[in-house]
C-alpha cells in the first residue's frame, strides 16, 4: 500500500462522491436528532482541515480534524472507500490526524459517533488507538444512540 494524504482535496470528483455517500449514509443509519454528519461544502469550513487518502493515487479514504478550543481537536468525517475496507486506511488515516492534532498544539481530540451495529468496526478501532468513553463535548447533547469518545495526546 502506498498511502499519500492531500490537504484540502475537497473538489475532486471522487472526494466529492464518498462524501455524499457518507452523507447520505450517515442519515440512513442514525436518528435525525443525533446525526452531526457534515456535507462537502460544510468541511469548508476555517476551523477545519481536511485531507483525502490515496492508495497508489486511487482515493482509499477521508477525514478532518476540527479545533474546537485552543487544545482540543474534533475529528470529523471520517470514511473508508468501501473496496479498502479492511485494509488498514481508516487506522492509518486516524493516526496521521492524531499527529497533526498533536503537532498542531491538542492537548485532547476527541469525536462524536454512533452506537449501533454499523458503526462497531469504527468503535472498535478507536478504541484500539487509546479513545475512552467520555461524555459530551462542544455543542453536542447527548442521546440513547451516541457514543462520544476522548484521548489525551
Amino acid at each position: 500500500m502506498g498511502l499519500t494524504f492531500h490537504p484540502g482535496d475537497l473538489d475532486s470528483a471522487d472526494v466529492r462522491a464518498l462524501l455524499d455517500f457518507h452523507f447520505a449514509d450517515m442519515r440512513a443509519l442514525s436518528p435525525r436528532d443525533a446525526c452531526h454528519v457534515l456535507t462537502a461544502d460544510s468541511l469548508r469550513d476555517r476551523a477545519i482541515s481536511f485531507w483525502s487518502v490515496r492508495d497508489d493515487g486511487l482515493l482509499a479514504g477521508v477525514g478532518a480534524l476540527k479545533a474546537i478550543g485552543a487544545d482540543h481537536g474534533e475529528i470529523k468525517s471520517m470514511r473508508t472507500v468501501p473496496q479498502a475496507l479492511g485494509r488498514g486506511v481508516g487506522r492509518a488515516l486516524l493516526r496521521y490526524i492524531v499527529d497533526e492534532a498533536r503537532a498542531r498544539g491538542h492537548r485532547r481530540l476527541s469525536l462524536e459517533t454512533g452506537s449501533t451495529e454499523p458503526y462497531a468496526a469504527a468503535l472498535a478501532l478507536y478504541a484500539s488507538e487509546g479513545f475512552v468513553p467520555s461524555g459530551p463535548f462542544s455543542d453536542y447533547r447527548p442521546t440513547p444512540f451516541t457514543r462520544f469518545l476522548t484521548r489525551e495526546l
